[in-house]
């Protein structure tokens, strides 16, 4: 990919992501092109952050398609008039049907608030507590047909705080997923990650294991 590399950004909600996204790469930390903010939510706070950043922005609402693949092929065809290189899901509360998945085949990337494999799913922070973990955090990964199973990229991991709260421990974890998400896709639209044959590679080897920081929030 070009090292401007063209990025839609996905969202359904606030946006807090995206304006992580947009923070970096006003900063100069992040070298991606934002070409457009799609949502399925037309009310969605983070049209309105696109906008105030001069993004341009494009809203389809699920509601007007009678299943999923239907919508994905009206939203595949608005994204593809952007031409971009790399889609970043950030809190787009749709499940991705397998045409989505195959037509942007490694240029997708997620970001799921837990150490994958582990806690895959919903209720990510309570389920840590319930379990007594000594570490929780959040992992970027390249997204493919198994749900929350792609490639791991990078994790951002932090110490459990005995008798904290899930909302608390939530509040932490997302502010590591401020942080290492950009970080990540930065990463792949430089061409320093990839996704071939199924696999992460970095610097041009597969990878097994993603990239492990240890955050002090």
């Amino acid at each position: 990919m070009a090292s401007r590399c063209k990025t839609a950004i996905l969202i359904s909600g606030s946006g807090t992501n995206l304006q992580a996204f947009i923070d970096a790469v006003k900063k100069g930390d992040l070298d991606l092109e934002l070409t457009v903010v799609f949502s399925n939510n037309p009310d969605a706070y983070g049209l309105k952050r696109a906008e105030q950043a001069g993004i341009p922005t494009a809203c389809i609402q699920h509601s007007d398609y009678p299943d999923r693949e239907s919508f994905d092929h009206a939203v595949i065809a608005e994204l593809d008039r952007f031409e971009p290189d790399l889609l970043i899901l950030a809190g787009f509360m749709r499940i991705l049907s397998p045409t989505f998945v195959a037509h942007y085949a490694g240029k997708i990337l997620n970001i799921h608030p837990a150490l994958l494999p582990l806690y895959r799913g919903l209720n990510t922070h309570q389920r840590v507590l319930d379990a007594g973990d000594k570490w929780h955090g959040s992992t970027v990964h390249f997204v493919t047909e198994d749900l929350d199973g792609g490639p791991r990229i990078l994790q951002g991991r932090l110490a459990v705080i005995p008798g904290e709260s899930a909302d608390e421990l939530a509040a932490r974890v997302q502010t590591v997923e401020h942080r290492i998400y950009p970080e990540a896709a930065g990463w792949v639209g430089s061409g320093k990650v990839r996704f071939e044959n199924g696999q992460s590679w970095v610097d041009g080897k597969p990878a097994a294991e993603p990239v492990v920081q240890t955050h002090q929030v």
